[in-house]
Formats: structure tokens, sequence, C-alpha cells
């Protein structure tokens, strides 16, 4: 397969010329992830619900923040305890998880425009030097 250069003539095929034309031979849900460079995530669960509730009714002091959807991730509730002992789960939707934290009586924010509080971030610094001293 060669390319015309002049009237009549063809010279041998360029080293890129295999990548021009079609670009891509996918088709469906991976042609559509590969062109808009998305990718398929995980819908929640009942298992999510029922370890947020688990969480929620075995810690005190939980509030809970809404994370919103990403690139990589649906909406997520992030549930942070007194003493910042925290989970992360996928749920349905942003209302579904503040009606959730409403139903048990947790406070919730929006993650996206308070942050995270930084009990979290202290609790995940202890625990690292936890796992340092035990030499894990």
């Amino acid at each position: 397969m060669g390319r015309l250069c002049e009237v009549g003539q063809t010279r041998g095929m360029g080293i890129f010329d295999r990548f021009r034309g079609s670009r891509t031979r996918m088709s469906g849900p991976a042609r559509d992830a590969a062109r808009t460079g998305s990718t398929r995530v995980r819908a929640s669960s009942k298992v999510d619900e029922e370890h947020l509730m688990e969480f929620v009714t075995t810690r005190r002091g939980v509030e809970g923040y809404v994370e919103p959807r990403t690139a990589v991730s649906e909406v997520t509730l992030l549930l942070v305890a007194h003493d910042g002992e925290w989970t992360r789960r996928r749920v349905p939707s942003v209302k579904w998880a503040h009606g959730f934290a409403n139903k048990h009586q947790v406070p919730s924010y929006d993650a996206a425009v308070v942050g995270v509080p930084q009990r979290m971030r202290d609790y995940n610094s202890r625990m690292k030097q936890q796992r340092r001293q035990q030499g894990l």
C-alpha cells in the first residue's frame, strides 16, 4: 500500500501512515471510553450502604462529607468519626447521601465546599506513624 507522490507515482508506506485513517477499530462502550478518556466505575451497592450504616452506628461524633462525581469516581459519602477514623463509599446520588445522613442524625456537608476535616488527616498521620513503628 503506498501514497501518491506525483501524478501516477507511488512510494512506500511511511512510518506513521498506518496510524492515519480510522482512529480505532473498537466499538460500543470501549470506543466511547477511549474517545472521551472516561472510565467505567462500579455503581454503589447494598453492601456499601450496609457498611456506612455499620460505621454510623458503631462510632460517635460522625460527620458526613458528600463528595461529588468526578472523572474517576461516582458520588461518594465520606464519614469521619470524632477521632478522625473514616470510611468512604460510593452512593447513588448527592441527594441520597444527604438523606442517609439526615436519617441517621449525622451532620452532612458538601466536601467540595468545606473540604475534609483536619482530624481525618491527623488520624491518617497517626496510623502511618504506628505502621512505621511496627515495621510494616
